[in-house]
Formats: C-alpha cells, sequence, structure tokens
C-alpha cells in the first residue's frame, strides 16, 4: 500500500492529502513531528533527504519527495478522476495556473510566516541548512499575499474553477494557500466576493476535511 509521511497541521502534506482523498486512493500514514524538527533526524533523512514533508512511498516503493512528483505519479497511476486535466490546453492551463498559485501564494505566505515567527528562528527555510530571518522579506510576503488575495478574487468572477471548467489540482493548491494565509492574519474579506464564493463551494467536497 502506499505510504504518505505527513505532518497534520502543514499546509504541503494536506496538498497530497486532498489529491488522494479526490482519486480515492487507500493508504497508510506516517506522521513526521515537524515542531519537535524530526524532519531533520538522520532517520527521516534516510527517507527524504530534503527534510520536508509530504514524502510518498508508491506501491512500488519508490519514495517521492515533493507533491509535484506526488500529484504526477497519483495522475498517471489513478487516471480517473482526471486532475490534471485531458487535452493538450486544459493540461496546460491547469500546470501554469498550479504554478502560479504555488508561487504567488503558497510561497508568500510561507516567505511572511518563515520570517516572522519566533518558533522560526534561523529556519528561513526548509531543508537541511539553517538559514536567518529578514524581517523585510516577512512584510513583502504579506503584502504578496494581499495581492494574491486579488488576483484570485478577478479570477474567479465569472468562474468555478481556478483553471479550466472542471476541479482540478489547482484548486487544491489555492485552497490550501488560502487557508494557510490565516497563520499571517489574512483572509478572504467582503472585498474578495468571488473568492469567498469559491471558498465556499470548494467545503462542499469531502476531499477538504482532510
Amino acid at each position: 500500500m502506499i505510504t504518505l509521511y505527513d505532518c497534520a497541521t502543514a499546509p504541503s502534506p494536506r496538498r497530497a492529502r486532498i489529491f488522494l482523498a479526490e482519486k480515492g486512493v487507500a493508504y497508510e500514514t506516517v506522521q513526521v513531528d515537524l515542531r519537535n524538527s524530526e524532519q531533520l533526524s538522520s532517520a527521516y533523512q534516510k527517507i527524504n533527504p530534503q527534510c520536508t514533508v509530504p514524502a510518498l512511498r508508491t506501491e512500488e516503493g519508490a519514495v517521492l519527495t515533493d507533491n509535484a512528483a506526488i500529484t504526477a505519479y497519483l495522475e498517471a497511476r489513478y487516471p480517473e478522476p482526471p486532475l490534471l486535466g485531458t487535452t493538450p490546453n486544459e493540461k496546460a492551463q491547469i500546470a501554469s495556473w498550479n504554478w502560479r498559485v504555488e508561487s504567488e501564494g503558497l510561497l508568500a505566505v510561507a516567505e511572511a510566516l518563515r520570517n516572522s515567527a519566533p518558533a522560526m528562528a534561523n529556519r528561513a527555510l526548509p531543508g537541511q541548512m539553517d538559514y536567518p530571518q529578514i524581517p523585510e522579506l516577512a512584510q513583502r510576503g504579506l503584502a504578496r499575499v494581499q495581492q494574491f488575495f486579488v488576483m484570485l478574487n478577478d479570477r474567479l468572477a465569472d468562474r468555478n474553477f481556478i483553471a479550466t471548467d472542471s476541479f482540478s489540482v489547482a484548486d487544491i493548491t489555492a485552497v490550501v494557500a488560502v487557508d494557510f494565509a490565516r497563520v499571517v492574519r489574512i483572509k478572504p474579506g467582503e472585498q474578495h466576493p468571488h473568492l469567498q464564493r469559491w471558498r465556499a463551494a470548494m467545503a462542499q467536497r469531502p476531499s477538504m476535511s482532510v
């Protein structure tokens, strides 16, 4: 059976959990305690030298160490329902929007959080190496998150899904990014009616509760 190395409180493994739930794939879970730096332990480094979660051990025994690889594997192994598109144009649109949501949303929140939270002093970037916090990057991250919400709201003004006319991995990444922004005290407001409508619709999907 597939094994997911997870952390229930972290945003990145939540993306993998939602993807697995949407695919209806059964899997085992191994919790990695990020709060106590278990991801930096020698035991976990043997599983994932990048010292990050999620990691996924496939049925064939390979270990995938990032969401890009995990989603590509699961889509190929379990093609229904398609979450990365079916036509060349859909695949391109979904890949583009998923990248944009990750870079402009998730990474912006991470920039704000990791450069300001006392618990992450000297841990401004994930991985084996320690990097100092830069307060100016925290402020820039907050500004980027605000602009990300404006962008999503505009994108959703006349559509129900982020990338195409169907639910896709771009919606999964966007849900996680929007929810993750709460850790830096930013959430959709009345100035984001389309974003709020979309998030309420996403909440009706059972996968979003994992």
